[in-house]
């Protein structure tokens, strides 16, 4: 009776395996459909780089050839570009800078850190083309609709930040805080806005905390700007730090500027 049983069980088992199977066949199918169409996108992307690639080396490498042999050689950029990881905001589009120009370094929400904060790509970046590359000008850019910047004034002042967007993005908290304080009568939008400049002059100063810039700042062998790109309305605001006006070794001290200009 046991066996018998045991006949009937298996029987109903791979009935029911039977049936299940064009179902499960089907999903496998998709999802091998969904895996092979996403290789051939990536394929897609891949080719129209390739072919961006092929048309820089045609159209300007080949007909800059004594420039890329002269840039083989070495680098002596003019500029420093500290500016946001963000994909809308690429300086060598925005400025037209061309190879050799300017040495660039990007992060979220284009934050210097202060000296005291020790070692960063950022700060490393700094020492190398400082001291090592000679550059003789510093422009810190930021940019509208910031996300680390939205980041930034959606903390609490005195909160501690477990992600590693925000523990970056806190660079900038005496930023907050100003905008805090000079924007109490505007929406959230307006004071990011406020704050994606005010968070560029943070890194200004904080520029100056690092002895070897702050020196060569003060001897006049190199100069530290501020910009901010308007990318909804295609406009550009640079101006240049005030050294000699600057008030930077009181608590709360600010960063004097010069030379403002609106590009648009």
């Amino acid at each position: 009776m046991t066996t018998t049983s045991n006949l009937w069980k298996n029987s109903d088992l791979r009935l029911q395996a039977s049936r299940e199977r064009p179902g499960l066949t089907k999903e496998l199918k998709s999802d091998k459909s969904e895996r092979m169409e996403r290789i051939k996108r990536g394929s897609d992307l891949f080719d129209e780089m390739k072919q961006r690639f092929l048309s820089f080396k045609k159209h300007k490498y080949m007909q800059n050839l004594e420039l890329y042999e002269k840039l083989a050689k070495g680098q002596a950029p003019k500029f420093m570009v500290i500016a946001c990881a963000d994909s809308r905001v690429c300086p060598s589009s925005i400025l037209g800078f061309q190879p050799g120009e300017a040495f660039v370094v990007r992060n979220v929400a284009n934050m210097v850190p202060p000296y005291e904060n020790g070692p960063s790509e950022t700060n490393a970046g700094l020492e190398f083309a400082v001291n090592s590359l000679k550059v003789e000008n510093i422009l810190v850019i930021g940019h509208s609709q910031c996300g680390g910047i939205r980041a930034l004034m959606s903390m609490h002042d005195d909160v501690e930040t477990s992600s590693l967007i925000g523990s970056w993005v806190s660079v900038g908290m005496n930023a907050r805080v100003r905008t805090k304080a000079a924007t109490k009568l505007l929406n959230f939008d307006q004071q990011c806005k406020h704050c994606e400049k005010e968070s560029v002059n943070c890194s200004l100063a904080n520029l100056l905390t690092y002895p070897w810039v702050e020196e060569k700042v003060r001897n006049g062998e190199l100069a530290i700007h501020g910009g901010y790109y308007d990318f909804v309305d295609c406009a550009f605001e640079k101006w240049t730090l005030d050294y000699e006006e600057s008030n930077l070794k009181d608590k709360g001290g600010r960063v004097a500027v010069k030379d403002r200009a609106f590009w648009f």
